[in-house]
């Protein structure tokens, strides 16, 4: 495994040159050189574009302390069209990279996944499922003007309505929901709890690294639902490198791309302290 710099990458990349790393670069400039039809997933986690208002404080209303903002700058955008623009191009970049036969998984809250679908089902993507994440252990809400935001949805799809010879494992559906609800089918309802304890990576001040990191065992249903061994899983938009590492367990191969160098650094020493040999030049 290995650390690439996005200027440092050729005009001619291989999938030998590319496979099992980590790619340091902006995903829109990095996508359009890669080369086409290699992936057999995807994993899609762009930013949420949570629309916070600039300069506004989250305070805990019943101890009047505050509340860390998941907000950061890579999240900000002018309005709505700059960000579908960026969602639309992305897109229809990891459309190229997807082999014929590749699913999609999108992800986001009800800040920007109806338009991650609406601009997916423009480009000709056919969608297969919604899927509810249902957070077990949500974050609080803290003014109790609303309803406590316990979901997330992934979208799942394919590059178009023709294809027909995707990657299911039932058997494996079916099995996670056993594990959440007693149910012997596979429910597009997953109960995960979010990342907690040891697995959520820390800053320097002990503070939580990135504010959306996924937990595993999200991921591993991904994965092992609809990759098999083997496979290469891509993730254009990496943060911590969840989707990777889990691959790499799992016994996939994978490409992500990350913008922030912070980033890069905590996949680095994820790796590391997983007990995986990577080159790393940062």
């Amino acid at each position: 495994m290995k650390v690439l710099r996005a200027d440092e990458l050729g005009e001619n990349i291989r999938l030998d040159d590319i496979i099992d790393s980590i790619i340091w670069g902006d995903c829109l400039e990095v996508m359009r050189k890669l080369p086409a039809e290699i992936a057999d997933m995807v994993f899609f986690d762009p930013p949420y574009f949570l629309q916070l208002p600039d300069k506004k404080k989250l305070i805990r209303w019943y101890v009047r302390t505050e509340v860390e903002s998941p907000e950061r700058d890579w999240d900000r955008f002018s309005s709505f069209e700059e960000y579908d623009a960026f969602i639309r191009e992305a897109l229809m970049l990891v459309k190229r990279i997807m082999k014929p036969n590749a699913t999609i998984w999108a992800i986001g809250t009800y800040h920007n996944i109806f338009r991650i679908g609406k601009i997916m089902q423009d480009l000709g993507f056919w969608i297969l499922n919604d899927v509810i994440w249902f957070k077990r252990n949500p974050m609080p809400n803290w003014l109790n003007v609303r309803f406590t935001n316990a979901t997330e949805t992934l979208i799942w799809a394919v590059k178009d309505k023709n294809v027909k010879n995707y990657t299911f494992h039932a058997d494996i559906a079916r099995r996670f929901t056993i594990e959440d609800f007693g149910i012997k089918i596979g429910l597009s309802v997953w109960r995960i709890p979010i990342c907690m304890g040891k697995e959520r990576l820390k800053d320097e001040r002990g503070r939580r690294l990135h504010p959306t990191q996924k937990p595993e065992k999200l991921l591993e249903r991904v994965i092992l639902v609809s990759t098999d061994e083997g496979d290469l899983v891509f993730d254009p938009m990496a943060g911590t490198g969840t989707t990777g590492y889990v691959a790499k367990r799992l016994g996939r191969h994978f490409v992500m791309i990350e913008k922030e160098e912070i980033y890069v650094k905590a996949m680095v020493k994820r790796f590391k302290a997983g007990n995986y040999s990577i080159e790393a030049y940062i």
